[in-house]
């Protein structure tokens, strides 16, 4: 079957990696880097940074660029980066943006502003005001169940037809019929792409672009193997992979992101420490079940 050219930059499969911590609970660089080169091994097509996965909440600025810089020099210009740099303040994030532009990632993701709850025209001037200030690619990102509002179709449509350099969103709705009228009615050079694993499948048969993954911290060529089959239109195996993956995705999920998937790269081999509070680690029972779907996976 003839696979779908990859239209966007950034490929099918992007990782939203973990941020790798030390004894400490400092950021551990070099295994950032290890995780980095890792999934790209593997089969990822780019690096998300220190995103909602790479717990942004509790990595300050200061901390975030450090963490971008290690990245990138691991990297190598070998594939893109995209640092996350957005936040609920538009001042602050143009601001880290132009910062975190001047270290030479290829383009920033920006969230929906949480707990402020502005208003759609409120998104709409937060997301051209940080974009306009900024001259690489900017991915929005729609994550409902975080953030407390909803970014509309219209809103992220008209972003899409006005700012030049807002190329792309990770739609974390669930919500597909909000995603395919996005989809629908998005300009050449506009790409969705899913922001759950689950829903990668019938995104992408929708027209989306892939996928902003949190399993592929775990198992990125099993990801890659999804999108690549589900692009060359060989639906039989893109379904034969999609239902081997999926208990590992509702398993990643059964308590708040990245507490499993820390876990789980641990039960692989692949360490990455802890997490910063107010997340906590994995407990027993967690930990039993997840062993028993990477098993039942084949990934231990």
């Amino acid at each position: 079957m003839t696979t779908q050219s990859v239209r966007s930059p950034f490929g099918r499969l992007i990782p939203a990696m973990v941020t790798p911590f030390d004894a400490d609970l400092n950021l551990d660089l070099p295994r950032a880097q290890q995780l980095g080169l890792r999934l790209l091994d593997g089969g990822c097509d780019s690096l998300l940074i220190c995103a909602t996965t790479g717990e942004c909440p509790t990595v300050f600025y200061p901390q975030k660029v450090d963490l971008f810089k290690a990245v990138i020099e691991a990297v190598d210009h070998k594939a893109p980066i995209i640092a996350y740099a957005g936040d609920n303040c538009t001042d602050d994030s143009v601001n880290f943006a132009k910062e975190v532009v001047k270290l030479g990632v290829e383009a920033i993701m920006l969230v929906v502003p949480y707990y402020n709850k502005p208003p759609q025209e409120g998104l709409y001037r937060h997301f051209r005001t940080i974009a306009e200030a900024v001259d690489v690619p900017v991915l929005l990102y729609n994550i409902p169940g975080r953030t407390g509002i909803n970014m509309l179709p219209e809103t992220t449509l008209r972003l899409a037809n006005d700012v030049e350099n807002i190329v792309a969103i990770k739609e974390a709705s669930g919500n597909l019929e909000q995603i395919k009228t996005i989809i629908d009615n998005a300009p050449d050079g506009f790409y969705v792409y899913s922001g759950d694993d689950s829903l990668t499948l019938p995104i992408m048969g929708l027209g989306g672009e892939g996928v902003v993954s949190t399993a592929a911290n775990v198992a990125p060529q099993m990801m890659k193997e999804l999108v690549e089959a589900q692009a060359a239109g060989d639906h039989t195996k893109a379904v034969q992979c999609d239902i081997k993956l999926q208990p590992l995705m509702k398993e990643l999920f059964i308590t708040a992101n990245p507490i499993m998937v820390k876990k789980a790269l641990e039960l692989v081999g692949f360490p990455v420490g802890g997490l910063r509070l107010p997340l906590i680690e994995a407990n027993e029972e967690q930990t039993a079940e997840l062993k028993q779907v990477l098993q039942d996976t084949g990934l231990i």
